[in-house]
């Protein structure tokens, strides 16, 4: 029999079903024992509602028997117990259909097998009697193979247990896996991206669509000051300060957004992190203050992170394709939205040929600090000719002179600004979902209370996102100089009409959908901003050349 390496007393027992998962694959195995990443899919549902039909139907049968062995180190909960001839047999129940021999005759896939095998190790600890075999009932086909747990078995386990252990020494994720036929069902597909490395290192090669096209829920934007959040069963609760109630599924939300002074108890803070609800707070004025996002399993992301972003040539190389991508994009909008109005075009003639020679200098910045010059040389240009896009329609109290921030002091910065700070919290909360750490970014220089990486990916979307809808709807006539801001001497800011008038242009064009370039698939700009976080990561785990290349047509 092959020897397990010793037991760390320190370390988590190994789940049963993670051995299901590495003999599956190994990188699968990975993402969900070791960084801790699970994404909520219909085939995982689906059986659960098997088992539970099962312990419900089964009589006379011991089911979902935890199980755990310290020599093993290795826990798990079989999910049906028969007694056949005075001796326990775990059974394992499938929603498929068993593997075929070379005969036609069925047979366990080699992970329901090591699944099996391993139940049947803990039970003879358990029970103190040999088991003889194990049997898989798979539904689809109505057959139940049987499973021999002879020497054989015994040294596949412990084989199988010694490279797992060996798997979570390591902050090095395994290579996507050669066979893609195991992709396609996988709830981790989103997260591996096997089809996006496939095809970067096979561009001829079109990728199978594995990437969802939206997201999984929608966004609660808590708006009203004094609104409280609270929770009822599995409903979130929002309870203004006049009017009434509403409740409102927690499944269905992904993200809780409280704006300015409304509140959440701590009830409804615990129900979000169970459901894996992002919640963030932003101001008044639509700043970023905090976000709260379950955490698990981030380690090996982060120290991957650190590694690559310590790095100043790594540094250097994202820093000049991303400033590239801003800025040529940046440059195909101001083209675009010109198009066949020479008036608007002559005007901003001077500003596009000022950033041409940006745009050709940045491969050759030397550092990063020219790079930023070069990136904020571009940005005048471009908030200049902007400018030049509002039509004659659109009222003068709503046009700016400049580009001013902190405070904002025309109706159109501060239009820019609360966009842009909607757009750091989507952005933020792909981010906190890939796992990465905010504060380490390789673009941006720390400062204040803004999170480098953030700011970093934010330059990708910026014209998309935000600024492309913003001109539109200016030119649509779509805002009221007077009903929709507060206008001070000091500063401009939204009234709680022009916020929520700016959150739903803001939601409605992350809802849209647009083809990515290269994948040559579909997506909203929602599942975009995740998409481009996810293939940042990818820079650093031995998978890169997708991160920034989208472009805009």
């Amino acid at each position: 029999m092959i020897p397990l390496p010793v037991l760390d007393s320190h370390a988590p027992a190994l789940r049963v079903e993670s051995l299901h998962a590495f003999a599956y694959c190994t990188r699968l195995y990975y993402l969900q024992e070791i960084e801790r990443i699970s994404v909520p899919h219909e085939r995982v549902f689906a059986g659960r509602h098997l088992h539970a039909a099962l312990e419900a139907d089964e009589d006379g049968e011991s089911v979902s028997l935890e199980l755990a062995s310290d020599a093993l180190g290795l826990v798990g909960k079989v999910d049906c117990l028969r007694r056949r001839d005075g001796t326990h047999l775990p059974y394992e129940h499938k929603r498929g259909r068993p593997a075929r021999a070379a005969d036609n005759t069925p047979q366990a896939w080699p992970s329901d097998r090591l699944q099996l095998v391993a139940y049947a190790v803990l039970l003879e600890e358990a029970f103190g009697q040999p088991i003889p075999e194990g049997r898989v009932r798979y539904h689809a086909a109505n057959v139940t193979v049987r499973v021999p747990i002879d020497e054989r078995a015994r040294d596949d386990l412990n084989a199988a247990l010694a490279e797992a252990r060996l798997l979570r020494e390591t902050v090095e994720r395994p290579p996507v896996t050669e066979n893609p036929r195991l992709c396609e069902k996988c709830s981790l597909a989103p997260v591996c991206l096997p089809e996006e490395v496939r095809h970067e290192r096979e561009p001829e090669r079109d990728p199978v669509r594995l990437f969802p096209p939206d997201r999984d829920g929608t966004t609660l934007h808590v708006v009203g000051h004094g609104t409280n959040v609270g929770i009822s069963g599995d409903s979130i609760v929002l309870k203004p300060r006049e009017g009434d109630e509403t409740n409102l599924p927690a499944r269905g939300i992904d993200t809780v957004l409280l704006h300015g002074f409304s509140q959440i108890s701590t009830q409804a803070i615990r129900k979000c992190v169970e459901h894996g609800i992002g919640v963030h707070w932003l101001s008044v004025g639509g700043y970023h203050t905090a976000s709260l996002v379950p955490t698990a399993g981030q380690v090996q992301r982060r120290v991957r992170q650190y590694r690559a972003l310590t790095n100043e040539d790594t540094c250097l190389a994202l820093a000049k394709r991303l400033a590239g991508a801003k800025v040529e994009g940046q440059y195909r909008y101001l083209m675009r939205a010109s198009r066949g109005d020479d008036e608007a075009r002559d005007s901003i003639q001077s500003q596009l040929g000022g950033m041409v020679p940006i745009l050709a200098g940045i491969p050759d910045a030397p550092d990063r600090d020219a790079l930023r010059g070069q990136e904020g040389a571009a940005a005048v240009h471009y908030f200049a000719a902007l400018r030049s896009l509002l039509g004659p329609q659109v009222h003068d109290d709503l046009r700016s002179d400049g580009r001013s921030r902190r405070p904002p002091l025309d109706r159109f910065n501060a239009l820019l600004s609360y966009g842009y700070g909607l757009l750091h919290t989507a952005v933020m909360r792909a981010v906190l979902a890939t796992g990465l750490e905010p504060a380490l970014g390789f673009f941006h220089t720390p400062r204040s209370a803004a999170y480098p990486l953030v700011l970093d990916l934010m330059e990708l979307f910026r014209v998309t996102v935000w600024d492309m809808p913003l001109v539109g709807s200016l030119n649509r006539g779509q805002w009221d100089p007077v009903a929709d801001f507060v206008a001070t001497r000091a500063k401009v800011w939204l009234s709680e009409a022009g916020r929520k008038k700016a959150i739903g242009l803001f939601e409605d064009r992350l809802q849209e959908t647009w083809k990515h370039p290269v994948l040559n698939y579909s997506l909203s700009y929602a599942r975009s901003i995740e998409l481009e976080a996810r293939l940042l990561e990818k820079e650093w785990t031995g998978e890169p050349g997708l991160f920034a290349r989208s472009r805009l047509r």
